[in-house]
């Protein structure tokens, strides 16, 4: 109950001081697992984007959400689990495998399938908890950049959104353009300042047959950034 109640308590203050407007440009918003991957220049935009989704959605969507971050305080942890259902995710890898590097080359030979590219994710890999929302059903809300950017334009996008893509090809890829967020609260502020922001929703991409990593990701990053003139 209390939960709910902050749910309630969060929608109305993100909505006054941001507007939250959902714009559905390339596909309603619709019941069905969705993999969201939007631009990342703020901490709130995990915040925006969960409030800009209908009741029925939010209640089926985990955003991500940096561990060292957004469990620095008990009110912080406990909202992002109890009222987001966030996912926590490890801003830097474990040692060895950089945050965002691709897997090892595969040997020469047919493509392994899904079952078999999760069933061989090690445990410490920094997809491993999205990749066990995605296989619960969830959907999820991802930022491919790794990092908040700092310019008008996304940062080039990490491996992640690739290697999820082959594992769920069943999933639909929803571009997301998160619009002056980074406004609301200036970085080394504290004081948010009411700007009127948007989530604009775009057509789904999908990993077509044999198509490399880099391209794919470009791609993407691309179908994002066509929703900022929108």
């Amino acid at each position: 109950m209390l939960a709910k109640l902050m749910a309630f308590f969060l929608l109305g203050l993100v909505r006054l001081l941001t507007g939250s407007q959902a714009r559905w440009y390339g596909c309603p918003p619709k019941a069905e697992q969705r993999i969201y991957f939007a631009n990342h220049q703020s901490h709130a935009d995990l915040v925006l984007i969960w409030a800009a989704l209908p009741e029925e959605l939010r209640s089926i969507t985990r955003p991500i959400a940096a561990r060292d971050y957004w469990t620095k305080s008990p009110l912080r942890q406990w909202i992002t689990s109890a009222v987001f259902n966030a996912i926590y995710v490890e801003r830097q890898a474990p040692q060895g495998a950089p945050s965002g590097s691709p897997p090892p080359a595969a040997a020469p030979g047919p493509a392994p399938s899904p079952e078999a590219l999760r069933a061989a994710l090690p445990a410490d890999d920094p997809l491993a908890p999205l990749v066990r929302a995605l296989e619960s059903g969830d959907s999820i809300i991802i930022f491919p950049e790794g990092t908040r950017g700092h310019g008008d334009e996304p940062q080039p996008f990490k491996s992640g959104l690739y290697r999820l893509a082959q594992m769920f090809p069943q999933v639909v890829l929803v571009p997301a353009w998160i619009h002056n967020v980074q406004r609301v609260i200036p970085k080394g502020e504290v004081v948010p300042v009411p700007i009127l922001c948007s989530v604009t929703f775009g057509a789904p991409i999908a990993l077509e047959p044999g198509e490399e990593r880099r391209p794919f990701l470009d791609r993407a990053r691309r179908a994002v950034l066509a929703l900022r003139e929108v």
